[in-house]
């Protein structure tokens, strides 16, 4: 058998997004309970990580939060190779953002891609600020990163939400408008979600407990393809 042909036979034998889920679910679990295994971190995965294919190996592409509050594989209780993670002040979705997300899923074939925003975000709060009160960025470059994130503020501040209730949802929304974005720059993704081969889906990392909260599946798939 072929270098190529034993590649995909290898992609064929993935689990399907609902299996992913639940592993990143059971992983989740593991973690806030205080109970992780650390599961393919000891040397024999690192030897393997030295000479595999990614795709052989990882199940999910997720697009996170900089934020050092929220360490992706620990979450998840993963181990090497288990996520292609791609990390971002706010989870915000711009170009570049967007053709890391397009190589997790066409390159590196993971069936799931999940946008994980995190309670208590810095970027969204800082965002949040500049809208209600005026707070200037530091910088021009910042200031363009959270320009991405005012279509969700828009959103709950025409809601009526006050104080933390509004902070909450504007982390929520960030998510939608994280997932939005991503369809409308990548054609890639939309496609590949609409023929069923990756699932892409929302959720909510909460840091006061440990916690991932996925949001509706359904939901994520029709704002991916502009339909929310």
């Amino acid at each position: 058998m072929s270098d190529t042909a034993k590649r995909h036979a290898a992609l064929d034998k993935k689990p399907g997004p609902e299996q992913v889920l639940e592993a990143l679910t059971e992983g989740n679990r593991r973690f806030y309970q205080d109970c992780p295994r650390h599961p393919r971190t000891g040397m024999l995965r690192r030897q393997q990580a030295h000479v595999s294919d990614q795709s052989e190996h990882a199940q999910a592409t997720i697009l996170a939060c900089s934020d050092s509050r929220v360490p992706v594989e620990r979450i998840f209780d993963a181990g090497i190779m288990d996520l292609f993670v791609v990390r971002v002040a706010g989870n915000v979705v711009g170009r570049a953002t967007a053709a890391s997300l397009e190589y997790g899923a066409l390159h590196v074939h993971t069936p799931v891609m999940v946008v994980l925003g995190h309670s208590g975000c810095g970027a969204v709060t800082a965002a949040w600020h500049h809208r209600q009160e005026g707070v200037p960025s530091e910088s021009e470059r910042i200031a363009h990163l959270l320009e991405h994130i005012d279509p969700a503020l828009d959103r709950v501040m025409a809601s009526g939400l006050q104080g933390e209730q509004a902070m909450q949802a504007a982390v929520e929304e960030n998510v939608w408008q994280a997932i939005a974005d991503l369809g409308q720059l990548s054609l890639p993704v939309r496609q590949a979600s609409q023929e069923g081969h990756l699932l892409v889906i929302g959720a909510i990392y909460d840091l006061s407990n440990g916690q991932v909260r996925w949001l509706d599946q359904q939901k994520a798939g029709s704002v991916l393809q502009g339909k929310g």
